[in-house]
């Protein structure tokens, strides 16, 4: 286990994730999220920078009313916007973080993925799936493909 030390986010991270910008839809983002298995979409603008992140939980939020409000027919809220419900300045990590942060992050903020950054621009993703994949690396004493 002494290896998972030397483990950074760029030695386990998806590079070049799929992303989405802020005009896609609830509707087509959930298409996404079907279709791939993805939890969550950074939203970047048009060159690539991160502005958002669209998770299955903001969509829940959108379905979410108060004693108030009426309830709007399920075709008009996914015909929304994920603007309206992305969770803006998202936590993010770069390539050099260590994993062992990465891991404690995500125990501390119940996240499943960061988006990872490299100045201001989405160069990746790193989740659960990888931490557990370097754990189990680590455990068999193995260390990252690169010079530590």
């Amino acid at each position: 286990m002494y290896e998972f030390i030397y483990y950074q986010v760029k030695d386990v991270m998806t590079p070049r994730p799929s992303m989405v910008n802020k005009d896609v839809t609830l509707s087509e983002a959930e298409d996404i999220f079907e279709k791939h298995d993805f939890n969550g979409l950074p939203v970047v603008n048009e060159s690539h920078r991160l502005i958002g992140m669209i998770t299955k939980l903001d969509l829940l939020k959108a379905f979410a009313f108060t004693e108030k409000s009426k309830i709007p027919h399920y075709n008009a809220i996914m015909d929304r916007k994920i603007s309206k419900v992305m969770t803006k300045n998202p936590r993010v990590v770069y390539p050099e973080t260590p994993l062992t942060r990465v891991l404690q992050d995500m125990i501390d903020t119940g996240h499943k993925s960061f988006t990872v950054v490299e100045n201001d621009v989405v160069v990746g993703v790193v989740a659960r799936e990888d931490i557990i994949r370097a754990l189990r690396q680590a455990a068999q004493g193995e260390r990252p493909d690169r010079e530590v």
